[in-house]
């Protein structure tokens, strides 16, 4: 049987230990500092029983030459955020943390993942097909399809 981990209460100041949505928020905060996007810093975590299954950022695929080495096609091109996901040589936090999880054999079936930013929707249906049911988001950045779809499709959506 999957266990599903339920919302905490964010901890008073005073306490000594965080809440565990807000200790893997923490984290993905960390693991964002590695990405490589000009635009933008993007971690992501993905977690299962308390267990960080994998981690992902945002940036170039393994091997190739990133946006801070060869400069931003987005920006060249005057694309606004949220926009022409496709043009862009990076992939997205969420992607890389699913596909970590699949390159190692780890399921990420019943997970939570946890992100410094809302998935867009490109992710969001990744994340739909993966099996996460829960995410916890510590940014401010929308998605109004993808929060339709991660709805409709019944993945717990939880902002920080």
């Amino acid at each position: 049987m999957e266990r599903i981990e339920k919302e905490e209460p964010r901890n008073d100041p005073g306490q000594a230990r965080p809440a565990w949505d807000d200790y893997f928020l923490d984290i993905v905060g960390l693991v964002a500092k590695r990405a490589t996007c000009r635009r933008r810093h993007v971690g992501a975590a993905l977690v299962r029983d308390r267990r960080i299954l994998s981690t992902g950022y945002n940036g170039a695929p393994s091997g190739l030459r990133h946006c801070l080495e060869i400069g931003c096609l987005r920006e060249q091109n005057r694309v606004p955020s949220g926009e022409r996901h496709e043009l862009c040589r990076g992939l997205h936090a969420e992607q890389n943390a699913i596909i970590q999880a699949a390159l190692h054999g780890v399921s990420v079936k019943g997970a939570t993942l946890y992100c410094t930013n809302q998935p867009c929707v490109i992710c969001a249906k990744m994340i739909i097909n993966a099996g996460i049911v829960r995410i916890v988001v510590g940014g401010d950045y929308r998605d109004p399809l993808a929060e339709e779809m991660l709805a409709e499709a019944h993945v717990e959506v939880i902002r920080r």
